[in-house]
């Protein structure tokens, strides 16, 4: 059976479900009504209170009024138990359902009682965990001015956002930050929602809508020591609302615009609709489902500047500068990243690179749209068993960045989980599959548009004569002989705006093969492609099982896990690498298999008249393809005789298996092919020890034609000769493992009548065999070690050269620190200012031969500050967040450049209508429409100013 049908048959399963008599309210014999209302302490109404028996199941959560009711059976008398984030928990005493009941809940610290589950994968006090942790709750993203809830992680302490535009966010926490972040876990449910063979996780693509979210954490720091595999950076988990105890019918509605450009265009529109229903048919059994579509004009990205000034590019032409800058290789512009030598008829050499095309040309008008649906099914075994199924998809269009520029368009990815959850234990099992619908790569989309309108090595030619026809026409004006060259050999390309261009450009990202004829093994392509198709499916299981019942003397947790991805060949991504070389990239063939086995125990022990927590474990991965690792982690938190101050360290070893891309990636790119770094992979190719790197063969030919240039009478091969020593060996080694150290310390207090909240936190992380990717370049024929005339004659010339962009591992050690201090006060009972300091820096040893260059990608400062309040007067409130970060230097194969510090300002005002069950929400991201770009290559962001209406109507619980 195909996704589509499967997909199809599963929405017809809930519409089906969705229409059953779900109404009908079912009575127990002897059952009654608990009802009443929670207020404030100045008696405004308080919804989203948890309202629950001690000691039973029975509950409900105050609708917008502030009102409850229960429905149960337990005998009297009983303690309601109530919790609401800002308010001080309650127990209240009822001795009979007679009257109705009204309770007054007293402000208090937003954090002191939080209870967290991600930092030791158990509940735990968020005070008193071993690591760093930040939570946001239903009721703080409600209140975030940001654009969603999802932007508002971006202003926890510690976390770094990178907005590769409104579908596609990417979190990364202490360092080395890249667009596609293969460090970061991110989690829904316990669900990791990584796109396998993408490498990066989807954002909220398929996550929950702004109705079913709950809580977010965020673990800041490294996390492999239990989660293992992705968490080397840190992790998140967005964790939904249980239908059993979140029922009801929501509604959601924003409209939004953004692109305020000032310069003629008219602001472009977003809207975002979302859905949810849940209901508890019987105190058993439960349900939800959601829906949500969100529309819009993405963010742009169309920087001009360039990677490649003149003043490198051709340093002997002064005039060969700006506009006039025959190698100008400009940020999005795409096909003019390689130039090539071009001697004219007075000995005269230039680097010369194609003319290329802007991505807005190649991506159009930037509309983006997500559609994602889940419906979860539960089932109460016992009142302390629950079993679940759940089931993800999620629709979406965006834009990213590896290496390249990547188009998505289409792209589906479905989750399926089931999960039995008790007491003690959780067992989880879940499957992906992804399918790239119909994206590409803007790279190879650019340079096949060249090259189906000519071959390089006629472009060249053609420029060659050109340019010497217009210097006997110009004399000495240089430039102007280049531009007149340049026109002729460009002319009757693929030009934009016309329709001959958008029927090559559909034809090219329709073709899944990014070569031309005859390198392409399809005689028929004549036009190269730029398809990105890839499709996969991971499979994952893992359980956990605290052994308290039978181990009294420390708290013990163990638990395993078991993944594999299964990668069908695509014959250009992804290939059956069992094939000979020479047939690699063609269509079909064995599936690649990559999985991996891991567990874990963990115990922790009180001490000092349990003022004292001591918390170890020990994890083992293995790989398929690498031998088995531990990762240990010792921690410890102190917490002072009055319970105010909390103190803690721990120190932890991980590892982080390269990812599918990294290992088994061979793809053919502009001419460039990428490969992943396992040995077997590398066989008859020769770019672990018979290579230069890239950006060394570059500054020969730069330095050959400065010898030649200034001496007509010094041969080419004689330049060569003396420049030989420019050239640099790449040396590199198969991948392996990357590898970190960490050590933390903390402090957590409440100070001064719980109205102020401290958090401070630091870290030291040294890694090893750190994982990264390194372009370089073959002779056809020869040995670097030994080089002779003949390889240096190649390595003039890419047309006579192999080049490849290699993942492996840096041979130096790396090491970065930093620390994060978050402080927040409550004052005047409903005011709220918080804020937080970040600062991250890198210490690299720089003594060994190294040709990786680990990215660090951010910056040494940023910086959050908010000011707000719920419940300014009745029913209105508001939120502003200030954000600041410091400019830094951005590095990576896409490209190296400056990004310029910036600040934001994000606000919003809310406003309650809770007789008819509304909230209004007015605000902006942004609103000083700044414009600001976060990494180098991506888009530039401006404001988006928003209405978001939501419509709240909770159901009596069973």
């Amino acid at each position: 059976m195909s996704a589509k049908r499967r997909t199809i048959r599963i929405a017809y399963l809930w519409l089906f479900v969705l229409l059953m008599p779900v109404l009908a309210q079912a009575q127990l014999n002897g059952s009654y009504i608990l009802a009443g209302k929670i207020a404030g302490d100045g008696g405004e109404p308080l919804p989203g209170a948890t309202v629950q028996i001690k000691g039973t199941s029975f509950g409900a959560t105050t609708d917008s009024s502030g009102r409850f009711e229960i429905t149960a059976n337990t005998k009297f008398p009983l303690k309601l138990q109530i919790r609401l984030l800002g308010y001080q928990p309650q127990e209240f005493d009822v001795k009979n359902s007679n009257s109705r009941l009204q309770i007054q809940l007293v402000t208090q610290s937003l954090l002191v009682n939080e209870v967290v589950v991600s930092a030791s994968r158990q509940q735990e006090k968020l005070l008193k965990s071993p690591v760093a942790i930040e939570k946001l709750d239903v009721r703080a993203l409600k209140e975030t001015p940001a654009a969603s809830f999802y932007d508002a992680i971006g202003n926890l302490k510690g976390v770094q956002m990178t907005t590769a535009g409104l579908t596609f966010k990417v979190f990364n926490t202490r360092g080395f930050n890249v667009p596609n972040n293969f460090r970061f876990m991110q989690l829904i449910d316990g669900v990791d929602n990584q796109a396998a063979t993408l490498g990066v996780p989807l954002g909220n693509a398929i996550g929950p809508t702004e109705l079913d979210i709950q809580s977010i954490e965020v673990t800041p720091g490294a996390s492999s020591a239990l989660y293992g595999m992705n968490a080397l950076n840190g992790m998140s988990n967005l964790i939904t609302k249980n239908p059993f105890q979140y029922q009801g019918i929501s509604v959601y509605q924003k409209v939004a615009f953004n692109h305020f450009d000032g310069k003629g265009s008219s602001p472009k529109p977003i809207t975002e609709s979302s859905f949810r229903y849940a209901q508890a048919l019987s105190k058993k059994f439960a349900f939800k489902v959601n829906f949500s579509y969100m529309e819009g004009t993405d963010w742009y990205a169309d920087s001009h500047n360039d990677f490649n000034p003149g003043t490198k590019a051709n340093p002997d032409f002064p005039q060969l500068v700006g506009a006039d800058n025959t190698a100008n290789d400009a940020w999005n512009k795409y096909a003019d990243q390689s130039s090539f030598p071009i001697t004219d008829k007075n000995g005269k050499s230039y680097n010369v690179s194609r003319t290329g095309y802007w991505e807005k040309d190649l991506v159009g008008d930037y509309k983006v749209k997500n559609i994602k649906f889940d419906g979860a099914l539960h089932y109460k075994l016992t009142p302390k068993i629950e079993a679940s199924y759940t089931y993800r998809v999620g629709k979406m269009d965006g834009f990213f960045q590896r290496g390249n520029r990547i188009g998505l368009k289409n792209v589906v990815v479905q989750n399926h989980k089931v999960e039995l959850v008790g007491e003690d234990f959780t067992f989880r099992s879940y499957m992906s599959l992804e399918n790239t619908g119909d994206s590409y790569n803007m790279n190879p989309l650019a340079d096949n548009l060249e090259k189906s309108f000519k071959t390089d090595k006629q472009w060249q030619a053609d420029y060659k004569n050109a340019l010497n026809a217009a210097l006997d026409a110009t004399g000495s004006n240089i430039a102007e002989a280049h531009r007149a060259a340049r026109a002729a050999a460009d002319k009757g390309r693929w030009t934009p705006g016309t329709a001959a261009f958008d029927a090559q450009l559909a034809k090219i990202k329709g073709i899944n093969d990014w070569d031309i004829y005859p390198v392409s093994k399809d005689s028929t392509n004549k036009s190269g492609g730029a398809a990105l198709l890839q499709m996969s499916h991971f499979y994952h299981a893992e359980g956990t099982w605290n052994l308290r019942k039978y181990v009294h003397f420390m708290d013990v947790l163990v638990g395993a896990d078991y993944r594999t991805y299964e990668i069908i060949p695509d014959g250009n991504n992804f290939v059956d690498l069992t094939k000979p070389l020479d047939k690699r990239n063609t269509p079909g063939g064995k599936n690649i298999w990559y999985g991996k086995v891991g567990g874990f125990v963990q115990g922790s022990k009180l001490f000092l008249h349990d003022q004292l927590k001591v918390t170890a474990s020990l994890r083992y991965d293995k790989s398929q393809e690498f031998s088995g690792k531990f990762n240990p982690r010792v921690a410890a938190v102190y917490t002072t005789p009055n319970q105010r101050h909390n103190f803690r360290a721990s120190w932890q070893n991980g590892f982080r298996f390269p990812s599918l891309f990294e290992a088994y990636s061979f793809v053919n790119n502009g001419g460039v092919r990428r490969v992943g770094g396992l040995a077997f992979i590398e066989e008859g190719l020769g770019y672990f020890k018979n290579s230069y790197l890239t950006s060394s063969a570059t500054a020969f030919t730069t330095a050959v034609n400065k010898a030649t240039n200034a001496d007509p009478t010094l041969s080419r091969a004689d330049a060569e000769v003396q420049n030989a020593k420019v050239l640099k060996v790449a040396n590199l080694d198969p991948i392996k493992p990357e590898q970190i150290q960490s050590f933390e310390v903390g402090y957590k207090s409440v100070l001064f009548e719980n109205k102020v909240f401290v958090d401070i936190d630091g870290y030291f992380n040294t890694y090893n065999h750190f994982i990264g990717q390194v372009e370089v370049a073959v002779p056809q024929t020869g040995d670097v070690n030994n080089p002779t005339q003949e390889v240096l004659n190649q390595m003039y010339d890419k047309q006579f050269q192999n080049r490849y962009r290699v993942w492996t591992n840096s041979k130096s050690t790396v090491q970065n620190y930093g620390f994060a201090v978050g402080v927040t006060y409550n004052f005047l009972k409903s005011f709220t200012i918080s804020g937080n300091a970040n600062y991250n820096t890198l210490a690299q040893d720089k003594t060994k031969d190294d040709a990786l260059i680990p990215g660090f990608n951010t910056p040494k400062w940023f910086t959050n500050v908010s000011f707000g309040n719920r419940q300014v007067a009745r029913n209105l409130g508001f939120n502003v967040v200030w954000h600041w970060q410091d400019k830094f230097y951005w590095q990576n194969l896409f490209g190296n450049g400056d990004v310029p510090a910036y600040s934001t300002v994000d606000a919003q005002v809310t406003y309650g209508l809770p007789k008819l069950h509304t909230s209004v929400k007015v605000g902006g991201s942004n609103i000083f429409n700044t414009s600001y770009f976060q990494y180098v290559g991506g888009p530039t962001i401006k404001g988006l100013y928003y209405v978001a209406i939501t419509y709240d109507l909770p159901f009596k619980k069973k």
